[in-house]
């Protein structure tokens, strides 16, 4: 139930601000921009609790995730992330790189719902590789489970063999098929669940529980079960046949890289890493980009979406969300736009655009 704006006034949001490495301070500087911007015309108090993760907490302390980022988190309503990683640590022992950091908040704060929505804009149908009739009416959210399977599983080396182990539990598949059940409810009532079943055990055991969880408790949710290699197919040649798309870590981390170019640019794609409690970390599904780092290209687009996220899941603020969403979709409509898009304008004009538009919007419902 969202709170009315008497209360939202009344209290202040503690977030926990992560900028990391490469663009994720410039994208993460957007952000700081716009949640100013709200306080002045929303009302919405957010207090920044800057850390350091990634690259940046290696280079300073040693270790990718330290003590005082997990305890920023714990004492904040969301956390807001830009972006870690870049070849300067790729040779660094495990556990001293920087997407070691990200794994560990992860399963720190049991964040094992991940979710990206994939939603075309007609504005910029001309960016992506597929054909425009193709992109017509595309509004899919992909949930994958976040904690577990092969990224999480145990890890193995030697000389000439390693082993990944990719294991999941009922409970598990459980609780990331209810969050799939809710967000189903929420828009047309479908699930796409996407696994390996020809081959995998794991895979087996997601479609007895998906089946079993949906028969069960959401009898008005219907689903239908594909492999990911033809899932792989199918988003480009119907993706508008998709409403909630379902699946294990790995599948969901290659296929929403793919559905990002629905899009046109990973730079406008947002997620949210959800636990239970409605605890998030919010970030742009895009890297750190350091071959870009520092020359103002950077696209504040899925930074901004990502606020946009934070606003709605774990603030419960669904009308400033709103308002975010629409003057960022006002600003394509008007070609302002970044030059991985055909643009010209830089992270900093991007962000002006957005907030003259913001306020604009919030004038005009005062």
């Amino acid at each position: 139930m969202n709170k009315s704006t008497t209360s939202r006034s009344a209290k202040t949001f503690r977030v926990a601000g992560l900028p990391g490495d490469g663009v994720g301070p410039e994208v993460y500087q957007s952000a700081r921009q716009v949640l100013a911007l709200m306080d002045a015309c929303f009302n919405l108090s957010i207090e920044l609790d800057e850390q350091l993760i990634g690259g940046a907490a290696v280079d300073a302390t040693g270790n990718p995730l330290p003590q005082a980022t997990i305890d920023a988190c714990k004492s904040a309503d969301a956390a807001l992330l830009g972006a870690v990683g870049g070849p300067k640590w790729d040779t660094n022992p495990a556990e001293q790189r920087p997407e070691f950091g990200l794994l560990k908040i992860r399963s720190t704060f049991n964040l094992f719902c991940n979710l990206r929505p994939i939603v075309t804009h007609p504005t910029l149908h001309a960016f992506s590789p597929l054909r425009p009739e193709r992109l017509a009416g595309v509004d899919l959210m992909m949930v994958r489970e976040l904690t577990g399977g092969i990224y999480f599983g145990k890890k193995w080396r030697e000389a000439d063999q390693a082993e990944d182990v990719c294991r999941y539990t009922r409970s598990e598949i459980e609780r990331i098929t209810r969050a799939a059940g809710d967000l189903a409810r929420q828009r047309k009532g479908r699930i796409t669940m996407v696994d390996k079943a020809n081959v995998l055990e794991t895979s087996r055991l997601w479609r007895e529980v998906v089946s079993q969880v949906l028969e069960d408790e959401f009898p008005d949710v219907s689903l239908e079960n594909l492999l990911v290699d033809s899932a792989a197919m199918h988003l480009l040649t119907r993706p508008a046949d998709f409403d909630v798309m379902l699946t294990e870590n790995m599948f969901g981390d290659i296929l929403s890289d793919e559905a990002s170019m629905l899009c046109g640019s990973m730079g406008l794609l947002p997620s949210a890493s959800l636990n239970e409690s409605r605890f998030g970390l919010y970030e742009p599904i895009h890297g750190s980009a350091p071959d870009i780092a520092g020359q103002g290209k950077a696209n504040p687009y899925a930074m901004l979406l990502s606020v946009a996220m934070m606003l709605r899941h774990s603030l419960d603020c669904t009308n400033e969300a709103e308002a975010l969403e629409h003057s960022i979709y006002r600003c394509w409509d008007e070609g302002i736009l970044t030059p991985d898009l055909g643009g010209a304008c830089s992270t900093t004009q991007i962000t002006d655009a957005v907030c003259e538009r913001l306020s604009s919007s919030a004038n005009t419902a005062g």
